[in-house]
Parts: C-alpha cells; sequence; structure tokens
C-alpha cells in the first residue's frame, strides 16, 4: 500500500493537467477551470506546507533497499504528458476557431457530457490562461527528460517547443547546471532583481547561450550558422507547428493567443529558475555545493506536484538522478512551497521582506568567506543597506 501511494501522488498535477482540458474542452464557464484549479493550488500549498499539515519526506527506500519509485509506470505517466499537451494545445486552436468565426452559442452532448459551443472574448481569455498554465507546470517534465538522452531527450525538446523554449534542454544541461550561482548563469537571480525583470533577462540569456554555443560548435566543425544541424534554429523550427495552427484557425487573434499561453508558461519555468536559487551566490571556479540551492523539502503538495523537484540540491549534485530517488541533503530550506512563492513573488516587496532573512542567515551560516565578500558588495548593490554584510564595491 505504502509504494502504491509513493507513485500515485506523483499523478498530481497530471490530474490537474487533464481537468484543465476537460475544462477548455467543455468550454462555457468551464473554460476557467484550469485558474480556479491554480489558485486552489496555492491555498492547498500553504496549508500543507506553511502550516505543516504534513510531513513530506522523499520518495525513498524499502527496508531492502529497493527504490518505493516504480520506474516504468513514473517514465511513461512523463511520456503521455507530451499527447495531452497537444490536446490542450488544439483544445485552445479549437476555441480560437469559433471567436473567429463566429460559431453560434449552443450546447451539444458527445458521450454523455455537455459540449458548449461558441465562446465569448471572455471565455477565450480564460481558457488562453488556463492553458497557458498548465503548459506552463508541465515544463517539470520537459525539465526531467532534458536530463537523459535519445528519444526522450527529443521529446523533452518537443515538450517545450509547445511553448516556445526549445532552447531550454541544452542551456539547462550546459549552462545553468555547470555555471550555477555565478553571473555567468542567467538562470541564476541577482540579489534585489524582480521576477518580471529575471524573467526577461532569464528567456532571452539562455536563448542566447544556446546561440552562442551552436556558432562555436558549427565553425570548429566548418558548417555554416544557418544549417539544420544548428540546435537553436532547430528548436525554434519545432515551434512551427504550433505557429501554423494558431495562425490557420484565427489569423492574428490565433497568435496572439498563442503568444499569450507561451509568455505564462515560459514565465512559469522563470519562476521555477527564479526560487531555486534565488540571490545563493558561488564564486567562479569553485565546486557546486548543497549550500548553492533553496530546497524545499517539507512542503508535499510542491514536492508530489512537482515530481521533486524541490530537492533542488541533490538534483544538482546528481543530475542524471530520476526524481524519485532524490533525497534531502540538508541544503537550506525556504520553509515554503512553490505556490506559496509564487503568490509572494508577484509583489516584489512582500518577496524581499519573505527573502532577506534567509538570505542573511545564508551569509552568516552557509556562505564561504569569498561568498560573504560578494554577498556584501550585492547586497550593497540591490539597495538592501540593512542587511548584516553590506559594503560599497570598491
Amino acid at each position: 500500500m505504502h509504494k502504491f501511494l509513493v507513485n500515485i501522488r506523483y499523478f498530481l498535477t497530471p490530474s490537474l493537467i487533464f481537468l484543465a482540458l476537460v475544462g477548455v474542452v467543455v468550454g462555457g464557464p468551464w473554460v476557467w477551470t484550469g485558474v480556479g484549479l491554480f489558485i486552489a493550488s496555492i491555498i492547498v500549498d500553504y496549508l500543507t506546507s506553511a502550516m505543516k499539515f504534513i510531513h513530506c519526506g522523499p520518495a525513498g527506500t524499502d527496508e531492502n533497499g529497493e527504490l518505493y519509485g516504480i520506474a516504468n509506470l513514473l517514465k511513461v505517466m512523463m511520456w503521455v504528458q507530451y499527447p495531452i499537451f497537444v490536446m490542450l494545445q488544439l483544445a485552445l486552436v479549437w476555441r480560437v476557431y469559433e471567436y473567429v468565426s463566429g460559431v453560434s452559442f449552443g450546447p451539444s452532448e458527445i458521450l454523455g457530457i455537455t459540449i458548449h459551443h461558441g465562446v465569448t472574448g471572455w471565455q477565450l481569455y480564460g481558457a488562453t490562461v488556463s492553458a497557458g498554465i498548465y503548459l506552463g507546470l508541465g515544463i517539470m517534465f520537459g525539465h526531467e527528460l532534458a536530463h537523459t538522452k535519445g528519444p526522450t531527450f527529443v521529446l523533452a525538446r518537443w515538450m517545450m517547443a509547445l511553448s516556445g523554449i526549445a532552447h531550454f534542454c541544452y542551456a539547462h544541461v550546459y549552462n545553468h547546471h555547470l555555471e550555477l550561482g555565478c553571473e555567468d548563469d542567467p538562470a541564476t537571480s541577482p540579489r534585489g532583481r524582480s521576477i518580471y525583470k529575471h524573467y526577461l533577462l532569464s528567456h532571452f540569456g539562455q536563448s542566447r547561450f544556446l546561440f552562442v554555443m551552436e556558432k562555436q560548435r558549427l565553425l570548429k566543425k566548418g558548417v555554416p550558422f544557418i544549417s539544420w544541424q544548428n540546435r537553436w534554429i532547430r528548436g525554434y523550427a519545432m515551434s512551427l507547428p504550433s505557429i501554423f495552427m494558431f495562425w490557420f484557425a484565427g489569423g492574428w487573434v490565433g497568435l496572439g493567443v498563442m503568444v499569450g499561453s507561451w509568455v505564462i508558461s515560459a514565465f512559469e519555468l522563470e519562476v521555477l529558475n527564479y526560487l531555486e536559487h534565488y540571490g545563493l551566490i558561488r564564486e567562479k571556479g569553485q565546486p557546486i555545493d548543497y549550500h548553492h540551492s533553496w530546497d524545499v523539502g517539507d512542503s508535499p503538495f510542491t514536492q508530489w506536484g512537482f515530481i521533486e523537484i524541490g530537492r533542488q540540491a541533490d538534483h544538482h549534485d546528481r543530475g542524471e538522478t530520476h526524481f524519485w530517488e532524490l533525497d534531502d541533503c540538508g541544503a537550506p530550506d525556504t520553509g515554503y512551497g512553490y505556490y506559496t512563492m509564487f503568490a509572494m513573488l508577484l509583489v516584489p516587496p512582500v518577496w524581499e521582506a519573505f527573502i532577506k532573512p534567509r538570505l542573511a542567515e545564508w551569509d552568516e551560516t552557509r556562505a564561504s568567506e569569498g561568498e560573504r565578500s560578494i554577498a556584501a558588495r550585492m547586497n550593497y548593490n540591490a539597495g538592501w543597506h540593512d542587511m548584516p554584510l553590506c559594503e560599497k564595491p570598491s
């Protein structure tokens, strides 16, 4: 029974994605299902993490040292998300077509389910936000598969391409995991940067990384930059099916809806990057250690819903380790889940009030002398003159 419960908990987000899909398909007021589920998730995450109603440990092993996580089951769970994401995008395309074509309002019944035809502008907005939210949350499966090789890595690229961010897979593995905590990593947010600024700098910074990497790689091979061997170009080409579908369904309106859903999805990805390493510092050339990541180890709704991505320290130590094998490593812990902190960081002053005491403790108890020196300068540059470590750069 315990093994069943350990595995079934990772189906939380796939279940929410499916419900969001059903909402867009059913139509009418149900297009807002994804938005409602996301708001409910924030509330549940707060109740189960901040208030410590439930203790959450890693998937772990049994008394014989065997993993509780059923590898084949959890791998298939991730793989099947791609066709579900495609269906979610197709459902949104269908709603765009109905809106632009002026399809008459009225219900029909399919397999005993009432489907609402026709869509208002307000409902199209709800469908766009709902689809964007759950395409974005689905990125965690693309992230997990990006740490594999062969066909599953390609599948990760296709998952990301549905949100226009196929470049992430290479940038994440070859930039973020090597340059974590340094200025060379656009995915690590320095102190004082808002999520809104970070979203733009990290998104375009990671794309630029792959652009430069491919330029150098192809130059060494004597291959022109404009070539099908260019993985940066191929990544954006993988998004062309989505672009064509939205354009044919609704022209500029369709493209606007597509971009809206992409912005939401990419924003959620950058929220995760922001939360996982915000303000943490590593000296260039020094090894990556557990204290260079924020964990959310005792937040069950986050760990189950985000397939253990909150165990960041172990993930960065063992990048190709499956999520159900990750463990607690004694890394700094924010004490709150991702959904709860998402609500905080939308208001930068609230986020700073929350994170500054934790960073001050990190500076005092975990940082090396070199990291403390960098932290003092970063605190000054951020305008955090009330921090214990604060020094004007010389």
